[in-house]
């Protein structure tokens, strides 16, 4: 008879309970690389220790997770059940220096970090992946397009001597084409599923109570709509009449209207005509109208206030787009204005909102309730209600790090904060939006919410997940009669049932896991490597990826200036359309004087725009474009190139560090010229010499010791007294300067 737990070797005794669908899913695991679908709260973690448990001897384990509470988490479990040294677990950070998680990495056995760290690390050729027998994807749908994991599941391809790859996720989606290019990414031959209908899974799966509130929206609201649909029509009218729509009848969804825009951007790289430039104001203000009608239809005045609000102050801005001052001039539309801010009602579903946690909570007072919600503005509508009741109910807003003008967001300590109050019981609602979904350990909950319904698979089986993990649960969804809510309901109703469907095919066939494609890497071992420095958050881009595949050896660094550094003379400022024109009506963001600054400091600087043409984009008009061109190039006598996209901008990068470094090689110089100009510049280049150590953490120090001389013989407790440095710069300044030099 089989113990009740699982037994081994590297395991403490008692800590994992036998479940036959997880030793099932782990064997399969162990014989070869698989990617494992199974809905939240049904160990997929436990399925990861036991591949651990097997593949460990023969060689470093890494376990990726996209988010820092979700990476501690998961150390902390591993901690908690291995009979191994916890100094053996190492949990990788962004506050872990480079050169100590270089060491780090050598000694561990188990690495646990967010993809971007190794991303990084191998980037910069500071570890391989050769000895790690095991790398693991959590939430591994995030494994598409320019996402951290596909590169380092493609170097890992490359380069393990045994390779095992393990993906996990309880949603990949419900577009077989979209499965297709996970699995390719992530290089697995095979996809594990269970379902809780499964009868291996179902003795473990806790039975969920689902039920749909409907609400009807009050005339007032319909009425509003309706003056917004009027305004909304009189646009689709004109571009209908510009020859831009071509549908006759019909609702004109959110995609389409998206797709236009590229075609009249593409359209305005071969020409200028001024209908193309009203066609793209119009467009614009067509997807400002659908979004304020879906809020009065699914989310209330209050939100519909807000988003108006931000739309006023973005016309009366200088820099505000077009559309916005248009539609501010409207007659119709200023008439909703005044109705909305003169509304004092709010939508339905606020009152049967309250009216569900009340009736909850004094039902089960212990209980815990998330109520989730696409937007930050519902969820502070929501929050403010519910603190002005004299009930029970002790809710907490939850949202994402973003923070905008009116709206500060939270940061992860926070985040971890919140859920373990929440955990405790200090607070019983979390009022949360999409943040809540994956990647923070969230206790099970008794009932989940929906404010509103949403068309995703993915989310929406997130959500649900997050609910009767340890006993039965509840979710409840808000629909609006007559609204998008309806149709989005049985949309992710339908793609759930699709996505269930795809991957019941996809564990019948075999797969074939992607291969490098050998061609697209060019072998330098005719000609010395290239070295290029590039600041450290061009690892966002592709450009970063194409010249490692190159051969190049990159050096991440935090600079000063520009973006690629590539000799003692050239430093290269990289701009997609995007930033530059973003950055001609961001006041924040003062495009010449940057330009000024690599000027300063490179004698051969380099502007590269990257993408589309910068004309006929962003409502700039073009002889604005075309004004600070001129001055770069002519007062400033900065040469700007034009790149079609991240490839070929890579491609430039690597032919001028071939210029610059072959035959007579230049010193590659992230800082530039030493600067003679002043005693406070070489005192200031001086310091941020060393690595980590940015500009505005060297004049701090140097405010507060005034000296170097002071500076250097300074403790560490000194140091960290000095804004923005921590123990860890503080221990780093330390090494450097007491540390004795060795030839």
């Amino acid at each position: 008879m089989h113990s009740r737990f699982i037994s081994h070797p590297l395991l403490k005794e008692g800590v994992i309970e036998r479940r036959s669908y997880q030793i099932a899913i782990a064997e399969a695991a162990k014989k070869e690389s698989l990617m494992v679908v199974l809905p939240t709260g049904l160990g997929k973690t436990t399925i990861a220790l036991l591949v651990i448990l097997d593949r460990l001897p023969l060689g470093k384990i890494l376990f990726l997770a996209p988010t820092r509470p979700l990476v501690v988490q998961h150390s902390t479990f591993l901690k908690s059940v291995l009979k191994l040294d916890p100094a053996l677990i190492q949990t990788f950070t962004g506050t872990v220096l480079p050169d100590k998680r270089k060491k780090l990495w050598e000694d561990a056995r188990i690495v646990v970090c967010t993809p971007q760290i190794i991303e990084n690390d191998l980037l910069s050729r500071r570890i391989t992946l050769s000895d790690v027998s095991l790398l693991i994807f959590d939430e591994c749908h995030r494994a598409v397009g320019n996402y951290s994991y596909v590169y380092i599941a493609e170097k890992y391809a490359e380069q393990a001597r045994e390779p095992r790859v393990l993906g996990m996720t309880a949603s990949p989606g419900s577009e077989r084409d979209k499965i297709m290019e996970i699995c390719n990414s992530l290089g697995v031959k095979r996809v594990e599923s269970r379902t809780e209908y499964d009868p291996d899974v179902a003795p473990y799966v806790y039975r969920k109570d689902f039920e749909w509130r409907a609400v009807d929206v009050p005339a007032e609201l319909k009425e509003l709509r309706k003056s917004l649909e009027r305004v909304l029509d009189e646009r689709i009218a004109e571009l209908r009449r510009l020859g831009f729509i071509r549908k006759k009848s019909g609702e004109i969804t959110k995609t389409e209207i998206l797709e236009l825009r590229g075609m009249i951007e593409a359209q305005l790289s071969k020409q200028k005509h001024s209908d193309l430039y009203k066609a793209l104001s119009l467009q614009a203000e067509v997807l400002k109208l659908k979004h304020a009608i879906e809020l009065i239809e699914t989310e209330g005045v209050f939100a519909l206030r807000r988003y108006l609000d931000r739309l006023r102050n973005e016309a009366l801005s200088k820099t505000g787009s077009k559309a916005s001052k248009r539609l501010l001039k409207d007659g119709k539309f200023l008439e909703v204005m005044r109705a909305v801010s003169s509304y004092r009602g709010e939508h339905p579903k606020l009152p049967a909102l309250i009216q569900i946690l009340e009736e909850e909570i004094r039902a089960r007072p212990n209980q815990r309730i998330i109520v989730f919600t696409n937007y930050r503005d519902t969820a502070e509508m929501i929050l403010n209600a519910l603190s002005n009741l004299d009930t029970d109910i002790r809710a907490v807003k939850f949202v994402g790090q973003a923070t905008r003008m009116d709206d500060r967001g939270l940061k992860q300590k926070e985040q971890v904060e919140i859920v373990n109050r929440f955990k405790e019981g200090f607070y019983n609602v979390l009022v949360a939006t999409s943040v809540a979904e994956e990647g923070l350990d969230i206790p099970a909950t008794d009932v989940v919410i929906f404010y509103e319904p949403i068309p995703s698979a993915i989310r929406s089986i997130q959500r649900k997940g997050r609910t009767a993990r340890k006993k039965v649960g509840k979710i409840i969804v808000l629909i609006a009669k007559g609204t998008k809510d309806e149709a989005y309901y049985w949309l992710s109703r339908s793609k759930e049932r699709e996505m269930r469907r795809r991957i019941s095919e996809l564990q019948t066939m075999e797969l074939e896991s992607s291969e490098t494609d050998k061609n697209t890497q060019q072998t330098l071992t005719e000609i010395p490597r290239l070295r290029v420095f590039a600041d450290t958050r061009e690892t966002k881009s592709g450009v970063v990826r194409f010249l490692e595949k190159a051969g190049v050896h990159l050096e991440l660094k935090n600079l000063e200036v520009g973006d690629y550094v590539v000799s003692d003379r050239v430093c290269i400022e990289r701009k997609t359309t995007h930033d530059f024109l973003d950055s001609l009506i961001n006041r924040r963001r003062n495009l010449l004087e940057q330009i000024k600054r690599l000027k300063d400091e490179y004698e051969k600087p380099l502007l590269v725009i990257e993408g589309d043409s910068p004309y006929g984009n962003r409502d700039v008009h073009p002889n604005v474009v075309r004004a600070v061109m001129a001055a770069i190039t002519v007062d400033l006598s900065v040469p700007i190139l034009q790149t079609r996209d991240e490839a070929d901008t890579a491609s430039l990068i690597y032919v001028i560090a071939k210029r610059e470094q072959i035959p007579n090689p230049h010193e590659v110089n992230p800082h530039g010229k030493k600067p003679t100009a002043s005693l406070k510049a070489q005192q200031e280049y001086f310091i941020s010499s060393l690595s980590n150590i940015g500009i505005v953490t060297t004049r701090n120090l140097l405010r507060r010791f005034k000296t170097i001389e002071r500076l250097v013989s300074a403790t560490k407790e000194e140091l960290m007294e000095v804004e923005h440095v921590g123990e860890k710069t503080a221990e780093h300044i330390r090494a450097v300067v007491s540390t004795e030099y060795r030839d």
